[in-house]
């Protein structure tokens, strides 16, 4: 018997909002993800603070969340919903 699923294993990657580092250490990744980044996270992005005249920019940190997904795919030969052969 020849197998007629194949389904591709993806990984899908995604970064938290930038806040200030100190207010970081609870973020949590969207439901589904799990998160990459410990303490912290990673200072590699800003934020702004905005008063009435100015835009301050300032260094934040952010986490790294990742995801697995299985996409359905039919192995070579097979195609349709339900992945038929020749």
């Amino acid at each position: 018997q020849m197998k007629k699923q194949c389904d591709q294993k993806l990984l899908i990657r995604m970064k938290t909002e930038c806040v200030p580092c100190s207010l970081n250490l609870e973020t949590q990744c969207p439901a589904g993800y799990t998160k990459i980044t410990n303490g912290t996270g990673i200072p590699d992005c800003r934020y702004y603070l905005e008063f009435k005249t100015h835009t301050l920019s300032l260094l934040g940190c952010q986490h790294h969340c990742m995801k697995e997904f299985e996409q359905p795919e039919c192995c070579q030969g097979h195609w349709g919903l339900d992945c038929m052969g020749k």
